[in-house]
């Protein structure tokens, strides 16, 4: 295996491919990753026990050429070095050449490197064909489905299907659906099809994957048994699903409220910012008592001490309410809402409450209130 190729394109590639190294793996081969130069560019393959990515770089970009002196063939160089000597390589072209099969010598012409590699058929053969059912959207709107649902997942293995992000596709729409029992997010985005599907993806994988797209990127995603596969420009992410049936959420998330609190998000999220520091040893949990004239968010801790803050900017509608919580969740929804102003809807002191965006009804924060002081 032979090519020289623009370093750039080589080093997105590598670096995309990359993110599914696994930092410690039982297979030393699966540290490596799996070049292999074909009639469509260098496949460049990174693969752990949940995921897979392919990266292409293909002979040319438009009208400018990427790849050039090729001699077909693959091979398995470490991921991490591979990667480290490429990006702090200086030259604009990489030249790759693969010495009988156990030595690729990488030069730009300014720096040369030798490191050792392994024949390509010691990898596992990995299937990344589409099957299932497709859905094309564009990326960005992925993005904004991921990044305002998925931080509500669980962290804690405990129950794995709290782990994931549950999408569920039918009538138009897409919902995405994340939840820890604390808390939960849920976003809903309007799609050009009628296909139907409900999945469970890690929801460490979809952050993840979001952070591969390029501007103004389309995104396939294909829909199968137990794997979902995620196709955009010359990328290919195969992620496992995560099995069992994702809780009913319709029924917890309130559809009437008698308490109605709007704020400035900045000013909210730099108070609870302040205060919570009383309370990081009790889970960061502040107390808001909202009244027509007056909002108060307030902490207190037996070895620390107490804090409170009042806001200047709001709006409230209702009798005199106290609700504590965890505010890290509540800073996570509004930070997610990514709004100016945030609306805050309360049924009672000890029921689950709901986060808004008050200009995007496709977008819903719930947080569940603690008991304390």
């Amino acid at each position: 295996m032979r090519l020289t190729v623009d370093k750039e394109q080589f080093l997105k590639a590598i670096s995309a491919a990359g993110h599914a190294i696994a930092s410690k793996t039982p297979n030393p081969i699966m540290s490596n990753l799996k070049l292999e130069l074909n009639e469509r560019g260098v496949e460049i393959t990174g693969s752990n026990a949940d995921m897979t990515i392919r990266a292409t770089v293909p002979y040319r970009l438009g009208e400018r050429e990427i790849i050039r002196s090729p001699g077909y063939g693959a091979t398995l160089i470490n991921a991490h070095l591979l990667t480290e000597v490429v990006r702090r390589m200086e030259g604009t072209e990489i030249s790759l050449d693969v010495i009988d099969e156990s030595i690729a010598k990488i030069d730009d012409g300014r720096s040369s490197f030798k490191l050792n590699c392994a024949k390509a058929d010691e990898y596992p053969d990995i299937d990344l064909e589409p099957t299932g059912v497709a859905l094309d959207l564009p990326c960005a709107d992925f993005i904004t489905l991921v990044e305002q649902s998925a931080f509500a997942a669980s962290t804690k293995e405990q129950r794995p299907v709290l782990t994931a992000l549950n999408l569920e596709a039918g009538n138009g729409s897409l919902v995405a659906t994340a939840t820890d029992s604390a808390r939960l997010a849920q976003k809903t985005l309007a799609i050009d099809s009628e296909e139907r599907f409900r999945c469970n993806i890690p929801a460490k994988i979809a952050s993840d994957v979001i952070r591969l797209f390029g501007p103004d990127e389309r995104l396939t995603l294909s829909v199968s048994e137990n794997r979902i596969l995620f196709v955009f420009g010359n990328t290919v992410v195969a992620s496992r699903l995560v099995s069992g049936d994702y809780p009913v959420t319709k029924a917890i998330i309130p559809q009437t409220f008698n308490y109605y609190l709007e704020v400035n998000a900045q000013e909210l999220l730099s108070a609870m910012s302040r205060v919570s520091l009383i309370s990081a040893e009790k889970e960061f949990v502040v107390k808001l008592t909202m009244q027509s004239d007056d909002v108060e968010i307030s902490a207190k801790s037996e070895s620390a001490g107490s804090a409170s803050e009042h806001l200047h900017i709001f709006s409230y509608t209702g009798e005199r309410l106290s609700v504590s919580f965890n505010s890290l969740f509540v800073i996570d929804a509004v930070r997610a809402l990514k709004s100016e102003d945030v609306i805050l809807q309360f049924q009672a002191e000890m029921k689950p409450f709901v986060a808004k965006n008050p200009k995007d009804p496709t977008s819903i924060e719930l947080i569940t209130p603690m008991r304390t002081y």
